[in-house]
């Protein structure tokens, strides 16, 4: 029966191939947005014939080439959907959008259908979804709590299963705290990556375009649909989406050190991040603890600094001409914008690069970072006392995220011991998106969170993280190309992703080559030598070029065999090379003989320049 119906990709998809049609789909959304009886979840619904009319168009697409294909969505009320208004909460900023936002657009002709739109801190400025002069919606796992904001009807909308994603906006956290509070997925992509034409500007250099899920890999499916460069959009950036992959192993995990992190008294949550970090550690991650002072003094800047002025500048003349207009607390803390001057900006964007380069030396020999995604719960209660403190409590972890230019995926984990939802944010340097949510992926594999407030259980991922796209050239790493050595960089700038660990098929040697330090190796098919450790990365076919032109001699490119019968370009060596070589077949792989060195040649593990 559709009413018992997972709304996920996977499932979803394979309801269809079972003979569902999206249109039964469809009206199932709209019956569970009716029976659900929250008034604050959605501002306004798509009618319903307009919704049916793109669903029935659907049988005319190949479901294979549409990868969104039948999938009911949502998007926050400060984006622009054809035909309907968009107020950013407020009614008397609304206007009737005369096209899709550009993601919209591109989201629908991957074969998604619009539902409707969702409510919202009233111009998405709030992480607790109280600021409108709407219904508040309720939490999708507690009423008592807030529901998170600002994009708090998208959350809540993808939490109890209403449809299979949704839009939000972050600029400050708001498509992460939400998606914590919920219990789901919140993806918030490297900036510029989604373009923003025809979304109500927040701060429009901080502005992220974000992804509300179930899972890590229906958010991640939806970010590559609508990544792409729109010269309409001054701050688009030519980011192409990566896909999801597999962590790397060994990746390298920073977490807020012990007298640095901030749980604001809350030792459940205190231990529930524990947790997570002791699953990650079993998952491969290599955990270093570091200072977040500096990152917190970013935070602090978002909303205390002059950065401020640019909410201001989206309201100014609706503040001026209906003051009575704005919601009193948005209306509070816009005007702080008033007290800043031009020199206090420019003061302000000294102080920021100061602080992001001490953080670059801080994420310089790091993966990815985690961190709780909030540092406590807040009520609504706490709300009514306070309307500034907790907000700003909730954006510790995720104010400084734009700031600094970085992307981030929100999590969730297995629930806290006092049943609320566990959840923590990965958060790397922009256009490491697909490296976080291949963490974020394998930790809710790892820790089977329920799914929001639905009752379905996690489904397996859609696809094997093994095999390379159509657009990608799989790649074999023989040394210093490998996860964690010097040279692996070369590969991940390129766009590169790990696939898989794999060892060669019987018939190679793998030799120490004269010279150094450093020590560099050589890979030379001999029958009669043995299988050799590797890796298996996929570089995007537009790189390979640029890649090719870092070989040194002796090694070259050529197709190496593995022991699963498939075959990929990898590092070679000629054979010449090999004659005043060490011989280390024996030893099974490049990390094995590197174990073997002595710590007077740490320079040869640390540092193996022009290598495989």
């Amino acid at each position: 029966m559709l009413q018992d119906q997972s709304f996920d990709f996977r499932s979803l998809h394979d309801a269809y191939r079972a003979g569902t049609h999206p249109a039964a789909v469809v009206e199932e959304a709209y019956r569970r947005i009716e029976a659900l009886g929250d008034p604050g979840i959605f501002l306004s619904l798509n009618d319903k014939n307009a919704a049916l009319a793109d669903a029935n168009a659907l049988a005319d697409v190949p479901m294979e080439t549409a990868p969104l294909w039948g999938l009911p969505f949502a998007i926050k009320d400060n984006i622009d959907a054809a035909g309907m208004a968009t107020t950013a909460a407020c009614p008397a900023y609304a206007y009737e959008a005369e096209a899709d936002a550009f993601v919209v657009a591109r989201l629908r002709a991957a074969g998604a259908i619009l539902i409707g739109k969702t409510n919202l801190d009233q111009f998405a400025t709030g992480l607790v979804g109280v600021r409108t002069p709407y219904a508040v919606p309720l939490n999708a796992l507690d009423p008592e709590i807030v529901p998170g904001g600002s994009s708090s009807g998208s959350a809540v909308a993808v939490a109890r299963g209403l449809v299979s994603f949704s839009l939000g906006t972050d600029t400050a956290g708001s498509g992460r705290v939400p998606a914590a509070l919920n219990g789901i997925v919140g993806l918030k992509p490297t900036l510029g990556a989604l373009s923003n034409s025809g979304v109500v500007p927040a701060c429009r250099t901080l502005d992220a375009v974000s992804v509300f899920a179930l899972t890590v890999g229906d958010a991640f499916r939806v970010f590559e649909q609508a990544a792409a460069h729109d010269p309409a959009d001054a701050y688009s950036r030519m980011l192409a989406a990566p896909h999801l992959g597999g962590p790397q192993p060994g990746y390298r995990l920073g977490v807020p050190s012990p007298d640095s992190i901030r749980f604001l008294g809350d030792t459940v949550q205190a231990r529930s991040f524990q947790t997570s970090l002791e699953r990650l550690r079993a998952l491969g991650a290599g955990i270093t603890e570091v200072d977040f002072t500096p990152f917190f003094d970013v935070a602090e800047m978002l909303y205390d600094g002059p950065w401020v002025a640019e909410r201001h500048a989206v309201i100014e003349t609706l503040l001026a001409e209906q003051p009575d207009a704005v919601h009193p607390v948005t209306r509070q803390i816009t005007e702080v914008a008033l007290k800043f001057s031009a020199t206090d900006a420019f003061r302000a964007e000294y102080k920021l690069k100061d602080l992001a380069r001490r953080i670059e030396a801080v994420m310089a020999p790091l993966d990815l970072l985690c961190v709780p995604s909030i540092p406590r719960f807040f009520g609504l209660r706490d709300l009514a006392a306070d309307p500034i403190g907790p907000n700003a409590a909730l954006g510790t972890y995720t104010n400084f995220v734009n700031l600094l230019d970085m992307c981030a995926i929100t999590v969730p984990v297995a629930e806290r011991d006092d049943g609320r939802p566990g959840s923590v944010t990965l958060i790397a340097p922009a256009a490491a998106d697909g490296r976080i949510a291949a963490v974020a992926q394998a930790l809710q594999l790892d820790t089977q969170p329920a799914l929001g407030a639905t009752p379905w259980p996690l489904p397996a991922p859609i696809s094997e993280n093994g095999t390379p796209a159509p657009d990608e050239i799989a790649l074999v790493a023989v040394g210093a190309h490998m996860s964690g050595l010097p040279l692996n960089g070369d590969l991940t700038a390129l766009g590169a992703r790990f696939l898989r660990q794999a060892r060669t098929a019987d018939g190679y040697r793998l030799y120490r080559l004269a010279g150094g330090p450093p020590a560099r190796p050589g890979l030379v098919r001999d029958r009669s030598g043995g299988a050799i450790d590797v890796e298996v990365w996929a570089l995007p076919a537009h790189s390979f070029g640029d890649f090719l032109r870092t070989v040194p001699a002796p090694l070259g490119i050529g197709m190496v065999q593995l022991d699963d019968g498939t075959a990929a370009h990898g590092f070679l060596c000629e054979s010449i090379a090999t004659e005043d070589a060490e011989d280390i077949t024996h030893l099974g792989g490049w990390r094995a003989y590197l174990a073997t060195l002595p710590n007077a040649s740490q320079t040869d593990k640390e540092f193996d320049h022009a290598t495989a």
